[in-house]
């Protein structure tokens, strides 16, 4: 595996904030049509004691005239590239959706590297061994919209602007195929801790689906429901934040 140019990490990797004396790194990976700039909010509450990396998916904002990657095992390659360097200090991940199941799968890398994470946070998704029969991805595009709004992810003001729409939806069709047509391989359980995510509303996973993440680790499990829906986040951001730095600061050292 070859190692990554300064200008192929630097298109991969986001760095809001510096955090130069940070003990310890958290990685953040979008949801499905997500961006690194989603994790803006969280650079800015947890740095400069924790440094931020957000993952810049190809296909969106800057980068949204290179192709797409199809698979959620092919984007876990190109990104575990660009950060398997990275052995400096403690690592934890932060997933979202369908980040969260890249993140188990960068994970799983990471562990065969012998440098386990830290933790790996679980947000709005079900354990990677559970199913749901699901094809949003063949949607038309007004199907897609539909999605997109009701699980209130995307501004919904820039979803009725055509010309945005017409250069954000190849993205975000892309992202629903890689995790809807997604399956877990086989292959040994994490033993990095994993704490899970959710809201009680969820229409993405149910409390119960997300405890499946338990059957991911032989180390510790922890799962943590929040009132919302898919984005809890937005309002419990607090919570989550404390959740973080609880449990990467116990990793400091």
């Amino acid at each position: 595996m070859t190692t990554p140019t300064s200008s192929e990490y630097d298109l991969w990797m986001r760095r809001f904030h510096q955090a130069p004396d940070s003990k310890v790194r958290l990685l953040c990976l979008p949801h499905a049509g997500g961006s690194a700039s989603f994790y803006f909010p969280v650079s800015a509450a947890l740095s400069p004691e924790i440094e931020v990396l957000a993952v810049q998916y190809p296909g969106r904002q800057d980068r949204r005239t290179e192709p797409s990657i199809g698979t959620v095992a092919e984007l876990a390659d190109q990104v575990h590239r660009m950060i398997r360097t990275l052995d400096d200090r403690p690592l934890g991940i932060f997933g979202h959706s369908m980040g969260a199941i890249l993140g188990f799968e960068l994970a799983r890398r990471l562990e065969a590297d012998g440098r386990p994470p830290a933790v790996l946070f679980a947000s709005g998704r079900r354990g990677p061994g559970t199913h749901r029969d699901e094809t949003v991805h063949l949607r038309n595009d007004d199907g897609l919209v539909s999605e997109l709004k009701g699980l209130s992810g995307t501004n919904t003001a820039l979803l009725g602007d055509e010309e945005i729409l017409r250069m954000i939806l190849p993205a975000i069709r892309n992202d629903y195929r890689a995790i809807e047509t997604y399956r877990r391989p086989e292959g040994e359980p994490l033993s990095s801790p994993i704490v899970a995510l959710i809201g009680d509303d969820d229409p993405k996973s149910t409390v119960e689906e997300a405890k499946a993440w338990s059957d991911e680790t032989t180390g510790e499990f922890t799962l943590r429901v929040f009132p919302g829906g898919h984005f809890y986040l937005a309002t419990q951001q607090k919570a989550v934040l404390a959740e973080i730095t609880d449990r990467l600061g116990a990793t400091a050292g």
